[in-house]
């Protein structure tokens, strides 16, 4: 095992910034994920970690080594790639063993008992005769994650290696794959544009975009308390509301957004603008909306924090139904045990349950 640290790493092609001061520490053991859209740079962070991408400024260490100039093939890196990369010609056996040609197999065995033994870790035991074509997609992925913990690399790096699979097996698969790095206790950096999977699989999460680190932490932690509006909206659903800071008192602070004011954690001065934002299973429904009934006002609780809006589009998840609404041009999702009746709703949140982003000063307007 190894830790890994990654300090100012940047990358660019041409005139083209791929990283920016991309800064990260990998502890020994640990499952760590990179999050992020299609081109946020997450891949080639992954590359620059396993040498085909050489930064173009900062450093890579593992320890207390900089890998500056280090080929691939002596980081003692095991990677799994997007399409596994599986040999055709070589049997399933073959193609986990591939590694073991150039490095003895860990633990004093022979290259056969590592095979064997680790065909039965990822559930393929009494499959080494078949050829890769034989096996179903995910029966492929596991080969691919075999072949590469198989010589006991310090490091595991797992390039979207789920990507092609059908959301189900995705789900039953990621499972397996964070029981086996658990049971190896094998430093692991995973790549994957699934907000779901990230959250589901990692002991700490980097979120990323356009080439930096928005934001590290456990995938609690980044879920509950973001940092930014981008990893806000980007980690899951929310409502992100943008307002003005009315008045400060004793229970925070009184923002108007539109022709609302909702009281919200935390402190500031009449003028700032300040974004929070609500999960969908936070938001509470109050059934059919009666403007100034004073017999809905603790319906759907949320005290002076309630609004009505309009019933746009009801989901059915199964164990839940996920609602669109539309508040006075504004969409608001929110996720409710049964199906809301009415085309007019009252909806409520607590303030404890609201998380604000960012605050900033603006002139407060003459009157």
């Amino acid at each position: 095992m190894v830790e890994v640290h990654l300090d100012g790493v940047g990358k660019a092609y041409d005139d083209v910034a791929a990283l920016e001061d991309v800064t990260l520490h990998v502890d020994d053991g640990e499952f760590f994920t990179l999050v992020g859209p299609s081109g946020c740079g997450k891949t080639t962070t992954l590359r620059a970690v396993a040498g085909f991408e050489p930064p173009t400024r900062g450093t890579v260490c593992f320890g207390d080594r900089d890998m500056a100039g280090v080929p691939p093939e002596d980081r003692d890196v095991g990677i799994v790639f997007q399409n596994y990369a599986l040999f055709p010609h070589m049997t399933v056996a073959e193609n986990v063993g591939y590694g073991l040609r150039f490095r003895d197999p860990p633990g004093a065995r022979t290259p056969d008992e590592r095979v064997a033994e680790l065909l039965e870790l990822v559930d393929l035991g009494g499959l080494g005769d078949r050829d890769p074509e034989e096996l179903s997609g995910g029966q492929r992925q596991r080969v691919a994650l075999a072949r590469a913990i198989a010589p006991g690399p310090d490091l595991l790096l797992l390039d979207e290696p789920m990507s092609a699979l059908d959301a189900r097996l995705r789900e039953s698969l990621r499972t397996q794959v964070r029981a086996i790095q658990s049971d190896l206790d094998i430093t692991t950096i995973y790549v994957t544009h699934d907000q779901e999977e990230a959250l589901a699989v990692s002991d700490r999460v980097a979120v990323m975009r356009d080439g930096r680190v928005e934001q590290v932490g456990s995938p609690e932690a980044v879920y509950r308390n973001p940092d930014s509006r981008f990893v806000a909206e980007f980690l899951g659903e929310n409502n992100v509301f943008d307002g003005r800071v009315v008045a400060d008192g004793p229970a925070g602070v009184r923002v108007a957004v539109g022709d609302r004011e909702f009281v919200v954690p935390g402190t500031g001065a009449p003028g700032e603008r300040l974004t929070f934002c609500v999960r969908p299973e936070q938001l509470r429904l109050g059934g059919v909306a009666e403007r100034g009934s004073a017999a809905h006002q603790t319906e759907s609780g949320g005290g002076e924090n309630q609004f009505d809006a309009s019933v746009e589009t009801v989901e059915f998840l199964g164990e839940a139904f996920r609602v669109h609404l539309d508040w006075d041009g504004r969409q608001v999702t929110l996720r409710v045990p049964e199906e809301p009746d009415g085309e007019t709703v009252r909806v409520g949140f607590d303030a404890s349950d609201v998380h604000v982003i960012e605050t900033a000063d603006v002139a407060t307007p003459s009157r």
